[in-house]
């Protein structure tokens, strides 16, 4: 779905993806739909709000019949890699990449034509194999830590190995 680069957008976005999950069998009023309604509030609000250019929302559902992990994609032309802040008190932003981290079991960035795209994966339910791989050219996948530390990110041998610069760090919660 394009997304406009106007936070008015927003609803739009969660309508289509309601009906997007309605279709696809999981229920408007299941929990795993209000985490994903609120995770794509909350990364096309990142991408339009702070960049102020168009985005492109995608949804990726897993195998028919089971209720496997859905992917949430927003594309933006923003080269900038997001950044995650802390927010304090009464402060009436900068918390959407910690809601993002703490709903999501894995979470990223990478570079996508002359933007990026942040992505992020919620499990419905279909344990997904624990050990964390590199893909080629891709995000690496790093063992969950608190928000904002950093871990070694490991390859399917279990080697440390390092992002390539602007691939962007995966965080998984659930590794």
């Amino acid at each position: 779905m394009e997304v406009g680069p106007d936070p008015a957008e927003v609803g739009r976005a969660r309508r289509w993806a309601r009906s997007r999950l309605v279709g696809s069998g999981i229920g408007d009023d299941e929990p795993l739909a209000e985490t994903l309604i609120l995770l794509i509030s909350e990364l096309v609000t990142n991408a339009v709000v702070h960049t102020g250019c168009p985005a492109v929302l995608r949804m990726l559902f897993g195998s028919a019949g089971a209720v496997g992990t859905v992917r949430v994609e927003v594309a933006d032309a923003s080269g900038c890699p997001p950044r995650p802040r802390h927010a304090e008190g009464e402060d009436t932003n900068g918390r959407g990449l910690e809601l993002v981290d703490g709903l999501a079991d894995r979470w990223g960035w990478q570079p996508e034509g002359a933007g990026k795209q942040i992505w992020c994966e919620v499990d419905g339910g279909i344990p997904l194999p624990t050990p964390a791989t590199v893909v080629s050219a891709g995000p690496v996948v790093v063992q969950a830590a608190p928000f904002g530390v950093h871990r070694t990110a490991t390859g399917a041998t279990g080697a440390p190995v390092a992002p390539a610069k602007g691939s962007g760090i995966a965080q998984s919660r659930n590794a």
